[in-house]
């Protein structure tokens, strides 16, 4: 059987990771995340507990999907406008090979701005939740098909200790299963599949009624709309993830705002497109 994308994802994180600890080992990396604060009180979780739906915006340069989305990426600039646009919490991509990301990306962005950040990368060893740390983040994204029962709940200890907030990503009624019983505070729900890249939003909303009030409930992938998050308010939705409706838009503010449902602003069909 052909490996799928995700597949090849995860494997060449895999080969990333043993390049790493090469050159800086895992007890010094341990080490070093150990030092830092880690009585945070969790801001990405508190960013995404409002009254109202709260965006997580996404700086992203490339995606396997969609190719090349920001040829000139200033990256640092785009997450101000975020910032300065309402976001609740930002998403890097520090995944270099499909997605061009960089951990210096996070770096410098979680430096910049004074809202949380998600690493966002396809994280397959602790070694990635210390490097996470390290960077700057607030939060890691841990995909449940990557990850077995007893990895899941390792991994969310580790950041739990760590005073990282986990995003743990299901795309299945199984795998949110599994993402409660390893004991995830975030849980997102990815509504493009991972395995053909085919989008489907109503994933999050069939998705919402098994997972607990208390536990806080993302969606990510394909909401480019104000009737897409409306959609995501009546099934109680706590907040979106959003990459290339944002990253397409010239105007943040006003794309964010779109979103919203601010009739102020002409329109969802300016430059607000489909995201992976």
């Amino acid at each position: 059987m052909a490996a799928t994308l995700l597949d090849q994802l995860a494997g060449y994180a895999r080969e990333r990771v043993a390049q790493a600890k090469a050159a800086r080992p895992l007890e010094q990396l341990e080490a070093e995340a150990r030092s830092m604060n880690c009585s945070t009180g969790f801001p990405f979780e508190r960013a995404l507990k409002g009254d109202d739906i709260a965006f997580i915006c996404e700086c992203k340069k490339a995606s396997p999907s969609k190719g090349l989305i920001a040829p000139e990426f200033p990256y640092l600039q785009i997450a101000k406008e975020y910032e300065a646009a309402g976001a609740a919490a930002i998403s890097v991509l520090t995944e270099p090979r499909w997605f061009l990301g960089s951990d210096s990306y996070l770096q410098e962005i979680a430096a910049a701005v004074n809202i949380p950040c998600l690493r966002k990368d396809f994280t397959v060893d602790e070694y990635m939740i210390y490097e996470a740390k390290l960077l700057g983040a607030a939060a890691v994204l841990l995909i449940v098909s990557l990850l077995d029962g007893p990895a899941l709940r390792r991994f969310i200890s580790l950041c739990d200790g760590l005073g990282l907030s986990a995003l743990v990503e299901a795309h299945d009624e199984p795998e949110i299963k599994m993402a409660l019983e390893a004991g995830a505070r975030v849980i997102g729900v990815n509504n493009r599949n991972l395995k053909d890249f085919s989008v489907d939003t109503g994933n999050s909303e069939r998705l919402r009624s098994l997972v607990p009030q208390g536990i806080i409930f993302v969606a990510e992938s394909g909401i480019k709309t104000a009737e897409d998050i409306e959609s995501m308010r009546r099934a109680g939705v706590n907040a979106v993830l959003v990459g290339e409706a944002l990253m397409t838009s010239p105007d943040k503010r006003a794309a964010l705002n779109a979103l919203r449902g601010d009739e102020s602003y002409g329109g969802q069909d300016k430059g607000l497109r489909d995201e992976t």
